[in-house]
Order: C-alpha cells, then structure tokens, then sequence
C-alpha cells in the first residue's frame, strides 16, 4: 500500500481532510497515468453523501489520511485509453462507489462486482497497483472504464451526481424485491433525507402507495405535497404507529443514526420485509419478537453493480427522476458537512468543482 505509485505523474488539486478533526482543506496531490483501460474526467460536480462524514471524522476506525471524499461524481471525459471502446472524449459520465473488483469471482462473472471479496472504493480505498484511491473532491479523476457510466442527456450533471450512490443504493432494493414492474405494493420510507427522497420518487414512478416513517413531525407537507407521499407516520407517535400495524409489504430504512428496528417491523405483513441501506457507526436494536411472529424477514443492501447504476440513470431519464439539491463552492464544504451531520440540507449537497456557468 502507498499513495501513490512511479506511474502516479498527474498533478491534481483537490480537497483533503488530513486527521479525525474532519477539516477539509486544499490538497495537492498525484494520480495515475491514464492506462489502455482507463478513462480520464474531468470532475464539474461531486454529491456530499453521509459516508463522507464517517470517513473523514474516521468513525469507523478505517480512514487512511490524507483522504480525499467523494464518491458521486459527475464530469466530461478527456483522455481515453487504447482498450476503451464504448467511451469517448466529450462524453458526459459518473462515477459512484466503486473503483475496482478481482473481475474473477463468481459475483463479479455474474455482474454483482459490488459484493465482490476484494472490492475497492473510490476513495480510501487500494487500486489493483497497490495505490490510495483518492475521490472526486478533486479537478480530475483517472477511472477504469468498467466502473464509470453514462450520464443520460437529459439529466441535469448536478443534480444526477447524487443519483450515482443514494439513487443506485435505493433503486438496487427496489428491483432485488420486484418492485419496479409489478405497482399496487404498499412500501414505507424510514427517513426523509438525502436517500429518502429519491426512494419517495422511485416508489411513485413505480407505481406504489409510498408511506413516509419519521420522527420529524415538520416533515409531513414536504414529503406529501413536494414528493407525492401518499401517508406519513410520525414512529415517535405510540398511537399512529400502531394504527398502521401490519399495513406495509416492503420498508427501506434510509437512516444513519441508531435506532430501534422493532416498531418498523410491527408495521410490516406477513412474510414482508424491512431492508436497511442506512449504515449507523453503532449496531441498531434487533428484537426477534417482531420477526418470529410476523415472519417478517431483516436485509442489507449495499449500493448496486455497474449494470445496475446504468440502468438507474436510464431509468431517472425515463421518468424524470433527479435529487433535490442544494449546490455548494469548494470553499463552503466544511459548511456543509457541518449542516449534513444536522439533517439540515433538502436533501443532497453537491459541490460546484469545476465553478463554470
């Protein structure tokens, strides 16, 4: 492992936090030549997600500083490598979580490479030539054409950005569980924050009654008079949360926090299932009651493959799906994070990096 390798040439600036004070500051650093199976970016925006605060605060203990965060990213190509052949200079694309996989295994053979043994981020994170991954908080980006997509024309670039980790972490759960072609379901949303909302879009496109579960009273008109919500629950509320017992068929829990799992699975059917995207720093409260007596059934999901994320962005095309963003200049990030980590921001952050109109 080293930051940077002989081949590492390429001069950036970027945007660092360089301890667990969790300060973003310019940094000045090296990456890679563009090699026969990579596509040079040039980065114009990059979504703040959640994860960014843990790994630069290093809350799960894994940070490698300095570490350059961002893992939405949106741009233009600019170098393409000799063994590329469905890119171009001047196509616009993204980048989300993934930066690289064994390409062997049987997850990646059957286009899962997200759950592949030796997956590798697209920030704190060792590339196949032992380097530090260093994220889109940067001007430029060196990626392997396997892990970049196309950004359909009619996708705003800021405001697809986000889409490449909280629209592919949502949409992944969407379609493991059918939901994309057959309406009618009855699914709740935990949470109404950066992932919420494009799960409240999604659910409506594709054709569902969407119930909203929060403990933020204040956001019941914004979830259904904004985003098209069909019902909204406060969970803190004993007596609304037992009026909906056993009314969902499918609950995706968005949030980052700790929190008790037990009453949002009372709210579930029979055999229905409660599918965690959110990732809190503390194990969440899991009683077996709730499940033994419903059949009710507890998942994970973790972002979605390349195939998938392509997919996603189509299918955003298709249905005008985009997140609801505020966008921020690089020297407002600290700022940022700091209202990110209160819940105040609708509903992404994405940083203006290349500052053109």
């Amino acid at each position: 492992m080293a930051q940077t390798t002989p081949n590492h040439t390429q001069t950036v600036s970027g945007w660092a936090a360089h301890d667990s004070s969790g300060t973003i500051t310019p940094h000045v650093f090296k990456r890679r030549e563009n090699g026969k199976s990579d596509v040079t970016i040039e980065i114009l925006y990059c979504g703040i997600c959640h994860t960014d605060i843990h790994h630069v605060k290093n809350d799960w203990g894994i940070t490698m500083y300095p570490v350059v965060p961002g893992h939405e990213i949106t741009g233009l190509i600019t170098k393409v490598g000799s063994d590329v052949s469905k890119f171009k200079i001047g196509d616009r694309v993204g980048v989300g979580c993934l930066a690289a996989s064994c390409l062997k295994c049987d997850f990646c053979k059957q286009e899962e490479e997200n759950y592949c043994d030796e997956i590798q981020l697209t920030y704190n994170g060792i590339f196949w030539d032992g380097s530090i991954t260093y994220g889109g908080y940067s001007k430029m980006l060196v990626a392997d054409h396997r892990f970049v997509v196309k950004v359909p024309d009619s996708l705003p670039m800021d405001a697809a950005a986000p889409l490449l980790c909280a629209g592919i972490t949502v949409y992944s759960p969407f379609k493991d569980h059918n939901l994309l072609e057959s309406p009618g379901k009855r699914i709740g949303i935990v949470g109404l924050g950066g992932l919420g909302h494009v799960a409240i879009k999604f659910g409506k496109a594709f054709g569902h009654h969407v119930t909203v579960i929060s403990t933020s009273p204040s956001k019941e008109k914004e979830a259904k008079e904004r985003l098209g919500a069909d019902d909204f629950i406060i969970s803190t509320d004993p007596e609304q949360m037992k009026s909906k017992f056993r009314t969902l068929d499918f609950i995706l829990d968005t949030v980052s926090a700790h929190h008790s799992l037990g009453p949002t699975l009372e709210l579930l059917k029979k055999k229905g299932t409660l599918m965690l995207v959110g990732a809190p720093d503390k194990p969440l409260d899991l009683p077996a009651f709730p499940m033994i007596f419903g059949k009710r059934s507890v998942e994970g999901s973790m972002t979605g493959s390349m195939k998938e994320t392509q997919e996603m962005l189509d299918v955003c095309a298709k249905h005008n799906i985009r997140c609801d963003i505020e966008v921020v200049k690089t020297d407002q990030i600290n700022e940022a994070l700091d209202r990110l980590a209160r819940n105040d921001v609708k509903y992404r952050f994405v940083i203006d990096i290349a500052g053109k109109p």
